[in-house]
């Protein structure tokens, strides 16, 4: 049997650069995954520290750092922050979670 790779809980997160506003409340919240570029934009890290430019790039969000990326998402005030499952790609926080 091969193990799996994720599970039900894997989490990731974007940012809709089109709807960010550059406040840097998720890089104040959260440093590790988020960083405002040159362009006043907020982006997504990999665990290398590089940002992610290309549009929907995605990172898994560490356990550890869950509640900091959540309270990003919830404090936006440009609603650009989408979190959701690996697994199927629901959205669990963000704009468009149910």
């Amino acid at each position: 049997m091969t193990p799996q790779t994720s599970n039900d809980q894997d989490l990731e997160v974007w940012i809709d650069q089109s709807l960010c506003t550059g406040d840097g409340i998720c890089a104040q919240y959260a440093p590790e995954i988020f960083e405002l570029d040159i362009d006043g934009l907020a982006y997504v890290k990999d665990t290398e520290d590089e940002l992610l430019q290309e549009p929907g790039a995605t990172r898994r969000i560490p356990l550890d750092l869950l509640t900091d990326v959540v309270d990003s998402a919830k404090e936006c005030p440009g609603e650009c922050i989408h979190v959701r499952r690996v697994t199927d790609g629901t959205e669990v926080y963000g704009p468009e979670a149910e």
